[in-house]
């Protein structure tokens, strides 16, 4: 069943990023030829109106087919003002910027709806654990209010605990020389507590032995946006970085393919629901990104053309795209060829484990 859910979310993200360009192209007059879900050969298809539909062989994208495309295509008298190098330069970016713009909105909507479900660290206590200071003492569901005085996020109070120092050398299991005044909430009631912290040699940091726990964050309508758009962005800037350091041995290790992205997105759907929307609409967004690079065959190659026409004010020879262009699809290739591999080392070997 995973299989096939990951295969739907798969061909969905690529049928709404074609979709982009289509309408889009509808939208300004453009006429578009063919709009299909994968590569030729041609699986199944039919004709309306103006516009093949169908299916390809090859399940590696998608591609919608405006005519005059070619700026050196002759086209016939009837439908040569709709080409697609007869329009305007704005509305050539506006129909290539459309897909890339799907797939991030998409994105955006998903981890929108996501994270009105996120949760924050809270001050109550998760768990104790036994044989330690904070067993004799505290209970799960306790909420800390203030260690020593200090009052603050979990982090303000482990750095507190960790303060309470033994005598002498640090050893694991050594005993502090001042207890700490915890105080916490219980059934709607204060109460303090002096515990004596112990050194963990593992954490190099004294401990009482409690675990802070978690709770929903009940953003509004615009704190969801906010998270959504800084979780975007760190997605977005991680994703440059790394592919601009491919040069790196450790990073061309992390390139993950189509079959990589398959496989962690099926498993993501055996743990979860939103494990697996958070997936998708990591892959969407990536797949709005890297669309957006300035490089042919890629959309952001076309827009780069398209800025570049606008700026010298004339059209660009298409021999010079067409050289381009083969260098752009020759990275491509490349990075396709290197996440596949990658992707069949991690199959025959340790996985991709995504729990």
């Amino acid at each position: 069943m995973s299989f096939f859910v990951a295969f739907l979310a798969f061909s969905a993200l690529i049928v709404l990023h074609e979709a982009g360009h289509f309408f889009a192209a509808k939208a300004v007059g453009m006429r578009v030829e063919k709009f299909y879900l994968f590569f030729p050969p041609k699986l199944v298809g039919m004709k309306k109106g103006e516009t093949e539909y169908g299916v390809g062989m090859i399940p590696l994208g998608g591609f919608v087919k405006i005519t005059g495309m070619n700026p050196d295509e002759e086209l016939p008298p009837e439908v040569a003002a709709r080409g697609y190098y007869k329009q305007p330069v704005w509305k050539r970016i506006f129909v290539i910027g459309a897909g890339p713009a799907v797939n991030i909105i998409l994105a955006f909507l998903i981890l929108w709806f996501l994270a009105f479900g996120i949760q924050q660290p809270s001050q109550n206590i998760a768990e104790v654990a036994p044989e330690t200071p904070a067993a004799a003492k505290l209970l799960a569901g306790d909420r800390i209010i203030s260690v020593d005085g200090v009052s603050g996020d979990q982090e303000a109070i482990a750095n507190q605990i960790a303060s309470h120092r033994c005598a002498g050398e640090q050893t694991d299991g050594c005993k502090a020389t001042e207890p700490a005044e915890v105080v916490v909430m219980r059934d709607g009631e204060r109460r303090a507590f002096e515990i004596t912290p112990v050194y963990d040699a593992a954490a190099e940091r004294s401990r009482l032995g409690f675990a802070f726990g978690y709770e929903d964050a009940n953003p509004g309508p615009f704190e969801a946006a906010r998270i959504s758009a800084d979780y975007m962005w760190f997605v977005t800037s991680s994703t440059v970085s790394a592919l601009s350091q491919l040069y790196k041995s450790e990073q061309r290790e992390q390139l993950s393919g189509v079959v990589g992205s398959y496989e962690v997105t099926r498993q993501a759907v055996d743990v979860g629901a939103r494990e697996a929307l958070t997936l998708i609409a990591l892959i969407s967004l990536s797949l709005g990104i890297i669309n957006l690079f300035p490089f042919l065959p890629l959309d952001g190659g076309h827009i780069f053309w398209s800025v570049v026409e606008k700026i010298r004010g004339r059209p660009v020879p298409f021999a010079v795209m067409e050289r381009a262009g083969l260098i752009g699809f020759a990275l491509v290739i490349g990075l396709f060829i290197l996440g596949l591999n990658n992707d069949i080392g991690r199959l025959t070997g340790e996985g991709f484990n995504v729990r």
